[in-house]
């Protein structure tokens, strides 16, 4: 064997590494890719499901089928807020009852911020609650990793929380931010969404 085929097979050998390492870091990203790309889309979906849900529930704070019920209550429609807690009356709304039933719920939503979800491989996410009546807990688990609602007065001044007279609530700033569960690498997306909700034309129709 001459020396100028132990270049070949030593060139041939190199080149070959080089491909197969070429191929192994293609492969890496294209792994990489589908996760980046699932876990935008998982994200998004997510977001959507859980704006949907807050969104319907935080605009029926106060309504009742039967308005007169609701008079009853005076001012005493939310009763607890605080940063990581709501809880309010409302007549609540199913496929069997469209418009309530005409008597009052107690709808509680809180965020569990000292308590990680051991099924998902994300260390940030937390359970957000959603209490009916104090016994139906449905904790839901889709990746938000912060949660937060601040409240104002009519004046547009920055309510302390716990808020100590929840009547003087007039407008609240939800934030809530989202991660996929899982991800390549620790390298999660994520997706942050924020809305001020006026709360007291509720109020006032009681007063």
């Amino acid at each position: 064997m001459g020396f100028s085929t132990l270049i070949d097979i030593l060139g041939s050998s190199i080149i070959g590494g080089l491909l197969l390492l070429t191929l192994l870091r293609l492969n890496d990203q294209s792994v990489k890719n589908t996760y980046t790309f699932g876990g935008d889309l998982q994200v998004q979906e997510n977001l959507t499901t859980l704006v949907k849900s807050i969104e319907f529930d935080f605009k029926n704070i106060g309504y009742c089928k039967k308005p007169f019920e609701i008079s009853k209550l005076k001012n005493n429609i939310i009763l607890y807020a605080d940063s990581v807690k709501i809880r309010y009356n409302t007549d609540l709304i199913s496929n069997s009852y469209p418009e309530g039933d005409g008597t009052i719920d107690l709808m509680e939503y809180h965020y569990d911020i000292n308590t990680d979800i051991p099924e998902t491989p994300n260390p940030k996410d937390r359970f957000l609650h959603r209490v009916i009546n104090g016994t139906k807990d449905t904790p839901v688990n889709l990746g938000i990793t912060h949660f937060r609602i601040q409240y104002f007065d009519f004046n547009g001044i920055k309510l302390n929380s716990p808020v100590s007279d929840p009547s003087q609530i007039y407008t609240m700033q939800i934030d809530m931010q989202v991660e996929n569960t899982s991800a390549y690498d620790n390298e999660y997306s994520t997706t942050f969404w924020r809305q001020i909700r006026l709360v007291a034309p509720i109020i006032k129709q009681i007063n």
